[in-house]
């Protein structure tokens, strides 16, 4: 689930870029962009649906369902510091077509993975040959279309994406109850291949190349990169492995580690700029509180509807034993609330601006309480149908799609012209950590109350611990959304008109 910005604005300044002549070129040049963001999209949510048979099959423990999603985000996060910057220095369509090839030999390698080890692996190369093709999508729309068609292309953007969403589960589950030539869970990355090689070959085609594609003057920010990323993993790994280590000192000891590791970066940053060098992140955003605030409002939101989706999935295959395509169909029913309500999203932000964000959060907050009257009324060994639980679902997901197409927008609205890049390249990869952290405490949640590690699969089913794990993650989203809502009072009134 991935908010709809601009986050590496086109330069008003440098060399023009190279038009093409034919308008079929040019829209197989938008196919071939648009087939890598579904990519993306489809990757950040066919592991919901997917994780169970993937836990059946390869075994390993409770947490490496939580590393087979997280690994990908976090990867992403810290994959986003940079892959802007590389686009900058080597070409747009250049690390497009590396991401692409990138992305599709990683998906190859977690279909083929022999264990729980080996897919993780393989998901985070998939995570860090997304951030090299994503950052570069919409500047390559604008080198595609003059200004007189660029609308156009923009507008066809948003029902992709909202689609993408939409499809996510239900391609998920689609793939793993066909099983073609028995490939089972397999499927779902092995989907990645036909759509990337019509990528790449549309990519080859039809993208532009552009004077402003030859390298750069200017170095990467290796150190800071680096840092950046051990901070990441250092928040992320105890919340992931503490609950199965039974929270040993050390996992607190990274928790405290973090922090001072992030303190670190923020340090190396001010130096950078201090000494002339270009920084990773324009520290200078982190000074006004609408942004800052934003940032909290950013981790929260997309950690809460992260780690709740891939929850809610876990509850209805492991807890309720639905197959997977049942499952998928009522997470589809949050998906097309997500995309019905982005809907309203997309044109109430420049009307009412922030309220509407707020419109959303209560929305889902409504959504959750209703789930949890749901949850109550299921009986143990009982599977409720789809009425007893999608309506919910539905709600939930629409009040969580009225935020997704403004937030960015309203966060920005702000920000200086010469902050807008730097600003929105890292609300950008905190979304992906904020979806990492999520991922890493409400799935923690849901498999603590579970109690499989205490009594056993079937005694816990048995006393319904299952209802119980799913309504305290419930009940953990329902918090998140009310922070949320405190937090929102913090951002700009009104949205970014332009960039």
């Amino acid at each position: 689930m991935t908010a709809i910005v601009d986050p590496y604005p086109v330069a008003t300044s440098g060399p023009a870029p190279t038009r093409l002549e034919s308008p079929g070129r040019r829209w197989l040049g938008l196919a071939a962009v648009l087939s890598a963001m579904i990519m993306n999209l489809l990757d950040s949510t066919v592991v919901n649906i997917g994780a169970p048979a993937i836990h059946a099959d390869l075994g390993g423990s409770l947490a490496s369902l939580q590393w087979i999603a997280a690994s990908y985000t976090l990867a992403l996060a810290v994959g986003l510091l940079t892959g802007g910057r590389f686009g900058d220095m080597y070409g747009r369509r250049r690390m497009l077509i590396i991401g692409l090839v990138g992305f599709v030999v990683a998906s190859a390698g977690c279909a083929l993975a022999w264990s729980p080890e080996s897919l993780i692996g393989a998901r985070i190369l998939q995570g860090l040959f997304a951030a090299a093709l994503v950052p570069q999508a919409f500047g390559l729309i604008r080198d595609l279309f003059p200004p007189a068609e660029i609308g156009k292309a923009f507008a066809a953007l948003g029902p992709v994406i909202g689609l993408s969403t939409v499809a996510g589960p239900v391609v998920a589950g689609s793939l793993i109850k066909l099983d073609l030539l028995g490939s089972g869970w397999r499927s779902i990355f092995l989907i990645n291949l036909p759509i990337g090689a019509f990528a790449l070959v549309a990519a080859l085609k039809a993208l532009p190349a552009r004077a402003a594609d030859q390298p750069r003057r200017g170095r990467l920010d290796v150190l800071g990169t680096l840092i950046a990323g051990t901070g990441m993993f250092l928040l992320v790994y105890p919340l992931v492995q503490g609950r199965e280590l039974g929270w040993p000192g050390w996992t607190f000891g990274m928790l405290a580690g973090s922090v001072a590791v992030l303190a670190s970066f923020v340090c190396q940053q001010l130096w950078r700029s201090r000494t002339g060098r270009t920084p990773l992140v324009e520290l200078s955003v982190l000074a006004k509180r609408s942004y800052a605030s934003g940032v909290v409002f950013v981790i929260v939101f997309f950690g809460s509807i992260v780690g709740f989706s891939l929850s809610i999935g876990l509850f209805l295959q492991v807890g309720l034993g639905f197959t997977a395509m049942r499952a998928s169909l009522f997470l589809a029913a949050m998906a097309v609330g997500a995309f019905l309500g982005s809907g309203v999203g997309a044109v109430a932000v420049g009307k009412v601006g922030r309220p509407i964000l707020h419109l959303g959060l209560t929305i889902m907050a409504a959504g959750s309480i209703l789930l949890m009257v749901e949850l109550a009324a299921v009986q143990p060994g009982r599977a409720p149908g789809f009425l007893g639980l999608a309506p919910a679902l539905l709600v939930f997901g629409c009040g969580m799609g009225m935020i997704f197409v403004p937030l960015f927008d309203i966060i920005m609205g702000d920000i200086e012209d010469h902050e807008v890049g730097s600003a929105a390249g890292l609300l950008e990869s905190l979304q992906q950590l904020g979806a990492s952290l999520g991922i890493a405490v409400l799935a923690t949640v849901f498999f603590s109350k579970l109690g499989f590690d205490e009594v056993g699969p079937e005694a816990a089913l048995a006393a319904g611990r299952h209802l119980d794990a799913a309504q305290a993650t419930v009940l953990l989203t329902l918090g998140l959304t009310v922070l949320a809502f405190a937090v929102g009072f913090l951002l700009p009134k009104r949205a970014r008109q332009a960039f």
